[in-house]
């Protein structure tokens, strides 16, 4: 590892603070940069809290520049993270300026470099966890339904997909993925959606900056204790707790 000598600063990160949202910039490109840093701990906390644990297979929804796979990669054991993502720029300035090659090296994650699972549903492989943070805040209702389509058939049935979206009292009429502009839809919509691809609707108390957090669920996960209640650490370790002293046990 190249050390720097005494007296010399390290060169500062360009991390785009003073860039909009949307602009050409690895972190800016994927929301607002003051944010690169919360989003990836608030999406981290919360996955862990639902359940994710090392051994767990995990596809990232428009990972983009690796904001929240950061934290992923290194998490998951080797080969748990799949990344899909149509803008294949951003996966290698993440890598580059975020990750590093030996990480990728070690942990060997797998990127798809497109704007469907069309491939990975061909391959048949099934997922743990599927995550869209501010991914359906920029899709069309057509796009929203293709999506959970997508999402039920790679998930295994104890699985499930969690994602934000805008709440609003409407439901958008754009088709299509609108960027860097957002789309608003109603839970019941959601819902019923959901409902049509096998899926569970289930909405989370766990705070974003603009969004709102839900997970769709799949029959097989365990959704109930959580259900209508503030998520917390503290009740995610008594229900971890319990289960390894039923493991003693027996």
């Amino acid at each position: 590892m190249q050390k720097i000598p005494l007296g010399i600063e390290p060169a500062a990160e360009s991390l785009g603070l003073e860039l909009r949202p949307g602009e050409a910039h690895y972190r800016a490109y994927v929301g607002p940069p003051d944010d690169y840093d919360l989003v990836a701990a608030m999406a981290l906390g919360l996955l862990t809290i639902l359940g994710l644990r090392q051994q767990h297979r995990l596809l990232d929804i428009g990972c983009g520049s690796l904001r929240i796979g950061r934290l992923l990669i290194p998490y998951l054991n080797r080969g748990g993270y799949t990344g899909l993502e149509p803008n294949e720029w951003l996966v290698h300035e993440g890598i580059q300026s975020e990750v590093g090659q030996d990480l990728i090296d070690i942990k060997q994650p797998r990127f798809v470099y497109s704007d469907s699972a069309s491939e990975l549903l061909a391959e048949g492989g099934k997922y743990d966890y599927l995550l869209a943070q501010s991914i359906f805040s920029h899709c069309g209702m057509d796009l929203l339904d293709q999506w959970l389509a997508q999402a039920s058939g790679l998930l295994g049935e104890s699985g499930a997909l969690v994602a934000t979206y805008i709440s609003s009292d409407t439901d958008t009429e754009r088709r299509g993925w609108i960027y860097p502009e957002c789309v608003v839809f109603t839970s019941k919509t959601l819902d019923a959606l959901a409902r049509r691809h096998g899926l569970e609707f289930v909405p989370l108390d766990w705070h974003h900056p603009r969004q709102s957090w839900v997970v769709f669920a799949k029959p097989g996960f365990e959704a109930d204790w959580y259900r209508d209640r503030r998520l917390s650490w503290n009740a995610c370790f008594d229900r971890f707790n319990d289960r390894r002293q039923v493991h003693a046990d027996v």
